[in-house]
């Protein structure tokens, strides 16, 4: 169950509706977030809600039985939205368009990338300043030095930030700099990382694991959000099977389905999911016909030239149009949505 607790609740009466749950059989679990202060009770013994209902403090209850509780839909029906500032966010019944290279490389392209955005109307620039490898031979990005180049020209152009973080050291350190910070494939299990993402005020996407359930990735969602953070933002990204004509296989089963059991957004990673540029136009589409929340995937001047990523990168000439097209199909999305 979850309990929604009144924001004046006195310590009384929260030791004693957590006394009450717990002898009716229910582990109790306080959650405190940024929006609300939750008790989160595990347990399989039959009760009448209405014994715990009329009890002092208590804003709202709810009976969830999905093990991820706080991320599901069943207590929460309307969509979370997240919000970025200065009217930047990700929410259902919009579109959100996320652009930029794999990884950040040099101030210079950092201002070209961002002159392709602001040309475009984008606002949210994705890049990897820490970059995990399959080699250890690859670039591995430029670290902290570039995140702040990065920053300096993001803030002044009214960029929002979208980057890896790989470990729990590096989250204090790249707080301030980051707007949105992404959970990798590699890291979607990594408990201890999401703890402590759970520990701060700033968004949170998760990515599907490489070869994770739907389920594995709310329940690692369930780790950030029961840790007290709700700006959560849910990623399909493709998974490993044995098909190897592409990448991944960009499983967009997963859309509509998350965004049935979850009030958390979804959005689709195209080039990853196929990982073949010539093709990442049609799974974008595809995507948001899915009835994503939005699209992230990546571009850079001369994707040929490109650090990391290149055979899966579209050049601006192909980004612009995408984001076009992006719109365009979002629009002819919402004429089926009304039906």
């Amino acid at each position: 169950m979850i309990i929604q607790l009144n924001q004046d609740i006195s310590t009384s009466q929260k030791e004693a509706l957590m006394d009450k749950v717990n002898r009716m059989g229910y582990k109790v679990t306080e959650v405190k977030t940024q929006v609300g202060d939750y008790l989160i009770g595990i347990g399989k013994s039959a009760f009448d809600i209405r014994k715990i209902g009329v009890l002092e403090g208590i804003q709202d209850i709810h009976i969830v039985s999905d093990e991820y509780k706080l991320v599901s839909k069943k207590w929460k029906v309307k969509p979370t939205r997240i919000d970025l500032g200065e009217g930047i966010g990700i929410e259902d019944g919009d579109m959100a368009i996320i652009t930029g290279p794999c990884s950040i490389e040099s101030e210079e392209q950092i201002a070209k990338v961002i002159a392709h955005m602001k040309e475009n109307q984008i606002t949210m620039m994705r890049g990897g300043v820490f970059k995990p490898r399959s080699s250890p031979y690859a670039f591995r990005g430029l670290g902290m030095d570039g995140l702040k180049l990065w920053y300096q020209q993001a803030k002044a152009a009214g960029i929002k930030i979208v980057t890896e973080v790989m470990q729990v050291s590096q989250i204090e350190e790249m707080h301030d700099y980051v707007d949105v910070f992404q959970v990798g494939a590699r890291n979607t299990q990594n408990f201890n990382l999401l703890d402590e993402l759970g520990k701060v005020d700033k968004a949170v996407m998760i990515k599907r694991g490489i070869s994770g359930t739907i389920e594995e990735l709310l329940q690692s969602a369930e780790y950030v959000f029961s840790g007290g953070n709700e700006k959560l933002i849910l990623c399909e990204r493709g998974i490993r099977t044995y098909e190897k004509a592409s990448r991944n296989t960009l499983d967009l089963n997963a859309v509509p389905i998350l965004k049935s059991k979850s009030h958390l957004p979804v959005i689709v990673d195209p080039s990853h999911g196929i990982g073949i540029r010539e093709f990442v136009p049609q799974m974008a589409l595809a995507g948001v016909m899915a009835g994503a929340d939005g699209i992230i995937y990546e571009s850079h001047e001369n994707p040929d030239k490109a650090y990391s990523d290149g055979q899966q990168t579209l050049n601006f000439d192909q980004s612009a149009l995408l984001a076009d097209q992006i719109r365009k199909t979002f629009d002819l999305r919402k004429t089926f949505d009304l039906l």
